[in-house]
């Protein structure tokens, strides 16, 4: 028993020199200013600790997100900073195990002074000449991210309870032939269970059209749950969805995701092509089965919700690349809606920048009565990559600087809106109307508003009231217009 004995004090004599050792390499490595000064400044929390779980390094980025100082926590174990995690859930033990790094790890704890934290943490072993000298955890703080969507989640739960009236399709501004047929199309399939696919670039409205579907059928006074798949990490967009069990991660409790939540609603994921396949995989049988099973649980719970799915990007082309599953894609797309770019559909520009003049005179307290003809024969010119979000925010600028009548294109020269203010700088539009380009600008805005008339009188089968409707204009202002652009060939009025 002494040699055995002996060779136990020996063997842990050398186990605790190589801990020494490994300690006083990272100590090295870490002692160089220009370390210290580019790990201090990143925006990301840094935590590094040796292989005792001591940690050696803790960044500025960390200690304001934690109310923690560096010298308090510099020197001293892990669990003793931070009580809550224990060695078998912390994920720096856990690298120094294995070896092997962890990526987009979920963990929520309460720390030194009983704070709620909510992080994503990359974690690494850090190893040199086969040496475990410790681990290096990067974490970045989605506490306000969380929180935000949880208030979210809860309001949409309650919308049109009290409080502003839900959004229904006669909020949807547009007569053109392509709006109206999408949402008479969506009308139809309203009162259905049947999931929709809605493709449409962004700025085109999709939740709009997703929360009209909602509120004008059967489930109205159910939750309508929105979530952008591309707004949160992969791991956290998870267990928002699904649920969480209490032990499924750091400091995870037992959680109704938001597939729970719209029990009896809709739940509606936009860009969901910007989640990876697996969890679309997930998301799929959910479909199939109609039931959720909640992180680290064992249990699947029915859930009675409507899909609606969007993507900002054509589906055929998501398929060719593989960033969205055959079987999710044929699932999701019973009925599939293509909302049109706006610069397909110009003839709506008219009526949607009258509605976005009058929702900011109403917040700005300004009378600004429209747009003048020439800056109209630009807004129609324009190509609105941004699309309707695009020309709502270039209306509200203008608005800025209008403080009644209409807006002019001297009022352009204000603007520094990016793609917009580029088209006009590029075709020198910021002229106050007079001269040549005063000129110019009637001459593109009369053939503009020729071609939209045209187009209504054959829309309306000659119906002249119904004409002015689809145009935004009295009648008795397009029968002006038809006898100045000598329309004479149009259909009967019925």
């Amino acid at each position: 028993m002494g040699v055995e004995a002996g060779a136990a004090r020996c063997f842990a004599a050398d186990k605790g020199r190589e801990s020494a050792m490994a300690a006083n390499k990272l100590e090295r490595i870490l002692g160089s200013d220009i370390v210290k000064y580019v790990l201090n400044t990143i925006e990301e929390g840094i935590l590094i600790v040796d292989a005792g779980c001591r940690i050696v390094f803790y960044n500025g980025t960390l200690s304001r997100l934690e109310g923690l100082a560096a010298k308090e926590v510099v020197g001293k174990l892990l669990f003793d900073v931070f009580p809550s995690i224990t060695p078998q859930e912390s994920t720096l033990c856990k690298v120094m195990e294995t070896g092997e790094p962890i990526r987009d790890w979920l963990q929520e704890y309460v720390n030194y002074q009983g704070k709620q934290i909510k992080t994503v943490n990359t974690t690494i072993p850090i190893i040199d000449k086969g040496t475990m000298l410790g681990a290096l955890e990067v974490s970045r703080d989605i506490s306000l991210v969380v929180s935000l969507t949880e208030k979210v989640s809860f309001l949409q739960r309650f919308a049109g309870k009290g409080g502003k009236p839900p959004i229904s399709f006669a909020n949807i501004v547009g007569d053109s032939p392509k709006i109206r047929a999408i949402v008479d199309r969506l009308k139809k399939v309203a009162h259905t269970t049947s999931t929709v696919l809605i493709y449409g670039e962004t700025g085109t409205g999709k939740e709009l059209f997703a929360q009209s579907l909602h509120n004008e059928g059967r489930r109205r006074n159910q939750p309508f749950i929105a979530q952008n798949c591309a707004a949160l990490p992969e791991s956290l967009l998870e267990g928002m969805l699904f649920g969480s069990t209490k032990g499924s991660f750091t400091g995870a409790v037992d959680k109704a995701g938001l597939f729970e939540q719209a029990q009896g609603g809709t739940v509606f994921l936009d860009e969901i092509n910007s989640m990876s396949l697996s969890l679309q995989a997930k998301i799929l049988r959910v479909l199939q089965e109609g039931a959720v099973r909640r992180l680290g649980g064992g249990e699947d719970i029915p859930v009675d919700v409507r899909f609606i799915a969007a993507t900002n990007e054509k589906p055929a082309e998501l398929l060719a690349a593989g960033k969205l599953r055959e079987d999710l894609f044929y699932r999701l797309s019973v009925i599939c809606v293509e909302i049109p770019p706006l610069r397909e559909r110009r003839e709506d520009i008219y009526g949607l920048a009258g509605y976005f003049i009058n929702k900011y005179n109403s917040r700005f307290q300004k009378r600004v009565t429209g747009l003048a003809p020439e800056v109209m024969a630009i807004f129609l010119r324009y190509g609105w990559p941004g699309n309707v979000r695009e020309l709502e925010h270039v209306v509200e600028a203008l608005l800025n600087f209008t403080d009644s009548g209409l807006i002019t294109a001297e009022h352009l020269k204000y603007l520094s809106f990016g793609a917009f203010q580029n088209f006009i700088e590029r075709q020198n539009l910021t002229g106050t109307g007079g001269g040549e380009a005063g000129n110019y600008f009637k001459a593109s805005f009369g053939r503009q508003e020729e071609k939209l008339i045209i187009e209504a009188m054959q829309s309306s089968h000659g119906n002249i009231t119904r004409a002015a409707e689809l145009l935004g204009m009295k009648r008795q202002a397009l029968q002006y217009r038809l006898k100045k652009y000598g329309i004479l060939n149009k259909p009967a009025e019925r």
